[in-house]
């Protein structure tokens, strides 16, 4: 009878559509960040750590003060409960100091690390360890990026692949007709280091590319931030005062989430088709779509309001 109970148990789940299936695998992830300067890392940094989808293997500062990005990546970690998760930092460079809109932060509490390793040994030595199995997110400029494939391409290309926010890739236009077309230009994250994108574009790793195209128009508006920011729980109260210490430091009420839609897409890939294109990144930082296989899979359109709603259910439910 009990045999009988359970055939018709199942059978039941079946028809109904639920799988019997054992959940998949945790996706294997790091996250290459220049955390501090504008605030969507942060709220990346966030998204990742409400999703169960993901193993974070570690984050990876990038760009700049990485000292600094370092401590901020320690204190959220820590005031969260996740001082498991590994800090790598990459070289430090004397370029755009004076665009760490969150420092205060970055300088305060008491969770920071007294040694962090260095970030392109770490991404090369998880992509050993774990073979074809590792997906490396960049939502920031390239260098450990570059550093990483200069000291072993081999290694390099044992990751399963990379996801990056960056580049320009067509003409945009608003939809409401108000601000004029945007032609594509030298996107941040590319032109901080060209050397590093041209070796990405060449790499021999799958790719994919959520330019501006995709990006752009991820606006927080007030709605949603009031929202997220209602919800109180330790992650969205750190986004809050992270926010408003970016608002004071840039003058502006409105963030625009880049960053989070390289994750987004991951844990839900209608919120950002891709199509295969041919990518080449020229001495100026230009990305441009030119002829030849496909080197890349790249996002160039984005719901925002279908990424605002995925987006603040997941981080507030967390």
């Amino acid at each position: 009878m009990r045999n009988l109970t359970a055939i018709a148990t199942a059978a039941f789940f079946i028809a109904c559509g639920v799988s019997q299936a054992q959940p998949a695998a945790p996706e294997k992830i790091i996250i290459d960040t220049d955390i501090g300067d504008d605030i969507d890392d942060a709220f990346a940094l966030a998204l990742a750590v409400s999703s169960p989808e993901f193993q974070l293997l570690g984050f990876s500062a990038s760009f700049g003060d990485t000292p600094a990005r370092a401590k901020m990546l320690d204190r959220m970690l820590g005031e969260l409960g996740r001082s498991d998760i590994p800090v790598a930092q990459g070289v430090p460079a004397n370029v755009n100091l004076n665009a760490f809109t969150q420092r205060r932060y970055a300088e305060g509490g008491s969770f920071a690390r007294a040694t962090h390793p260095a970030s392109a040994d770490f991404i090369l030595g998880q992509a050993r360890r774990y073979p074809g199995q590792v997906t490396l997110v960049a939502i920031g400029p390239l260098p450990n990026i570059g550093a990483a494939i200069d000291k072993d391409p081999a290694a390099f290309r044992m990751l399963k692949r990379v996801v990056i926010m960056g580049g320009s890739i067509r003409t945009m236009t608003d939809p409401y007709g108000v601000v004029p077309p945007v032609a594509p230009h030298p996107e941040w994250n590319i032109k901080n280091d060209i050397v590093s994108a041209q070796k990405l574009f060449k790499a021999g790793v799958p790719l994919e590319v959520l330019p501006l195209d995709s990006t752009a128009n991820l606006k927080l508006h007030e709605v949603a931030r009031t929202a997220l920011f209602a919800h109180g729980s330790m992650l969205t109260n750190i986004l809050a005062g992270l926010y408003y210490e970016w608002s004071a430091y840039t003058r502006s009420p409105t963030p625009i989430l880049y960053d989070p839609m390289t994750l987004a897409s991951l844990l839900d890939p209608s919120l950002c088709p891709l199509t295969p294109m041919h990518i080449t990144v020229d001495d100026a930082g230009n990305t441009m779509e030119t002829p030849g296989a496909p080197n890349a899979q790249v996002c160039l359109k984005s719901d925002a309001d279908a990424f605002l709603h995925f987006y603040v259910k997941r981080v507030a439910g967390h």
